[in-house]
């Protein structure tokens, strides 16, 4: 199972961008600033070995160690708790508060932020500070590395002006065409790393210091426009203000503080608030679902230029969601509309079973 978690092209990805950065790195620092020469090199070399190892060690215990899911069959103690808990048919089991079900792992994970490709995993529950650990340190040794590997750049195209006009103290870095195409492409992936996953580490802080993940922002967010006009309000119910925030999931161990179904709240606030929050969400949903028949067959291609035309297959819909391929005759109820897409769940021709089968298709297939 976790030889199946790094052999995918996330983690695969992952793996090659942190050794190629870090050798080259060690490699241009080697030159730059050599570690045998001066304590300044040594300290230098150190902290930017700590930091990569730091990055490989969160990166990879962010994948093995997982999310944390609900146990099979959970139900509440009370009888009466039911009525405010969803229950999945996939798992066959309640989902938990802060809970929710992932079809890529195809199971319900524990305080669910998002599914990343990046470590084929979800991030919940058990490995948020991992994911965040390996993102910080990611950020700070791309950083680094790129300080190292754009002078190491210059010093080397520039070695010929150095050694007619330099003072004589300058570093002596030798490049050839290989390692120059070797190290450009280094800096490129680091700095490409401390912008994109600097942009991802800003929204995890922020998701940390609201106890928020980003699926709760979005229930958030419709719990505002489902309650317009009207003089309720919904508040976050784990938010337990900034220093108890960052401490159930930032600390040495990187281990969360709580089991992942019974959670600490703040005062005034009810552990089924956003439980029964979804359940008022998903009845409105379920008030405006449309009903649709297939009058166009539809492979489930992500691309359809030939069958669909060029307008359809240049605007799909932004998301990672899948596409369900549809027979004339097949019946979708539509939750989701766009100008060129529908996204539902199709009409089951067997009661049998209870898998689910949703995702987007072409409006004009309908």
């Amino acid at each position: 199972m976790a030889l199946s978690r790094v052999l995918h092209w996330g983690p695969m990805a992952a793996l090659v961008i942190i050794f190629w950065v870090s050798l080259a790195t060690v490699a241009c620092n080697s030159m730059y600033w050599p570690s045998h020469s001066s304590w300044g090199g040594l300290v230098n070399l150190t902290a930017f070995l700590m930091i990569s190892s730091s990055t490989l060690y969160h990166f990879m215990s962010a994948l093995l160690v997982g999310p944390g899911h609900v146990p099979k069959g959970w139900e509440p103690q009370e009888e009466s708790d039911k009525e405010m808990l969803q229950f999945c048919h996939t798992c066959v089991a309640y989902k938990a508060p802060r809970s929710h079900h992932c079809r890529k792992c195809g199971k319900c994970i524990q305080k669910m932020d998002h599914h990343c490709p990046w470590i084929n995993n979800c991030v919940g529950h058990q490995n948020h500070g991992f994911f965040v650990g390996f993102l910080l340190s990611a950020v700070l040794g791309c950083a680094h590395a790129s300080w190292i590997l754009s002078m190491s750049i210059y010093y080397g195209l520039h070695r010929s002006w150095f050694a007619h006009h330099g003072l004589g103290h300058e570093p002596k870095v030798v490049l050839t065409l290989f390692t120059l195409i070797v190290f450009i492409f280094a800096l490129g992936m680091a700095i490409g790393v401390v912008l994109a996953v600097g942009a991802l580490l800003f929204f995890q802080i922020r998701s940390i210091v609201r106890n928020q993940t980003g699926i709760e922002d979005w229930i958030m967010e419709k719990a505002a426009y489902r309650l317009r006009g009207t003089s309720k309000t919904l508040l976050n119910p784990y938010d337990l203000g900034l220093s108890n925030n960052f401490g159930l999931v930032l600390n040495l161990s990187c281990r969360p503080k709580c089991d992942g179904i019974d959670w600490p709240l703040r005062d005034g606030a009810h552990k089924f608030d956003l439980t029964h929050e979804q359940i008022l969400q998903k009845r409105d949903k379920r008030l405006r679902t449309r009903e649709y028949r297939i009058r166009l067959s539809y492979s489930g291609s992500w691309c359809p230029f030939w069958s669909m035309g060029f307008r359809v297959a240049c605007q799909p819909p932004c998301a990672d969601e899948p596409r369900i391929p549809l027979d004339i005759g097949d019946v979708v109820f539509v939750t989701r509309w766009k100008k060129h897409w529908l996204y539902g769940d199709k009409a089951q021709q067997s009661l049998t079973t209870n898998v689910r089968i949703r995702g987007w298709f072409p409006r004009k297939c309908a």
